[in-house]
């Protein structure tokens, strides 16, 4: 760099302070220079805000940088997502996005806040997983046969709970019910803790549930778990079938989080928190806590999460069409 160019770079630098600008170089050198805003659509307790907490946990020890959580329920997640598209592209307030709210509800939704392709910039995928098929454990139903004969006998008789409205386990709930060629009483909650308790009270009959927010209850025998929604058994619950090998061959519904920040956000800073994101999900205290919690860790370049999130889109808008899935 020439004596010129630093004299004339540190000119325009001085300029922007006299103006009261901060030079965008500048502003982003030390960043963060202050606590970072994850917003969290989905309330405290559900599957979202374990591994949205679990990371932010991992990245301040890693990193030093501190994070706070802001849970913000609503709409299948689109409340909380459309407050980080509005939010000012600094770095300072990013989303854990997922499934529904940034592949599905593009579609399932006749009206949306936010476009989920256009309004955000990747940051990150972090960990991917499968739902649990739940009911309490004095329910009378002990395999997914089971159900689906009393689902038949009684068309649209069981109440089958979500975490809300166009989630993942809503919608695959619908698509399970499609291939079943049965009808289930969709009873929305705002987030997997409520729907779980009124599970366990006996308020409705079944709920495909995240694993962070099943597993402790199965493990603690208040839930039962009849299968899992992923191609292969989870191995935190080696004895549960998936719903492939209960006779629905090719059957699959995951769901994965992914941290976003609003579109504009710089570049230099998106690469930061990826790094960040990346050597927390590589700590292998991390892996052990996910895989405990029936998760995997994916990872990579916010380059490769744009494609998957185009991949995404374009899959479970697909499968919606199809299944002929709407709101209730």
């Amino acid at each position: 760099m020439s004596v010129l160019f630093q004299r004339g770079l540190l000119a325009a630098a001085a300029a922007c302070l006299l103006a009261g600008a901060t030079p965008p170089v500048l502003a982003q050198a030390d960043y963060p220079n202050q606590p970072i805003k994850l917003i969290v659509p989905f309330p405290p307790a559900g599957g979202t805000d374990t591994v949205a907490r679990l990371l932010v946990e991992k990245i301040t020890t890693t990193s030093g940088w501190t994070f706070v959580v802001d849970n913000r329920p609503g709409a299948g997640g689109n409340i909380g997502l459309d407050a980080v598209a509005k939010s000012k592209p600094d770095g300072y307030t990013i989303g854990m996005g997922q499934t529904a709210n940034l592949a599905i509800n593009p579609t399932l939704y006749p009206k949306m806040p936010y476009n989920a392709l256009a309004d955000f910039v990747p940051v990150a995928l972090v960990a991917g997983q499968p739902l649990v098929l739940v009911v309490k454990a004095e329910s009378p139903y002990r395999s997914l046969s089971d159900m689906v004969a009393a689902a038949k006998a009684k068309p649209a008789s069981l109440s089958m709970a979500s975490a809300g409205s166009g989630t993942v386990g809503h919608l695959a709930g619908e698509l399970f019910a499609q291939r079943a060629g049965v009808r289930f009483l969709h009873v929305p909650y705002k987030g997997a803790a409520p729907a779980a308790t009124d599970l366990m009270g006996g308020q409705v009959d079944i709920f495909f549930a995240t694993p962070q927010a099943a597993i402790p209850l199965v493990k603690g025998g208040k839930l039962r778990a009849l299968a899992v929604t992923s191609a292969k058994r989870v191995p935190v619950l080696p004895d549960v079938p998936t719903v492939e090998e209960s006779g629905y061959k090719g059957f699959e519904a995951t769901d994965w989080k992914a941290l976003v920040a609003p579109a504009g956000t710089p570049g230099d800073v998106v690469k930061r928190l990826n790094a960040a994101a990346e050597q927390a999900l590589g700590q292998p205290d991390t892996l052990t806590r996910l895989l405990s919690e029936g998760s995997v860790p994916l990872g990579g370049p916010p380059e490769r999460m744009a494609q998957f999130l185009k991949a995404e889109n374009a899959r479970w808008g697909d499968a919606i069409r199809k299944a002929g899935v709407k709101l209730d």
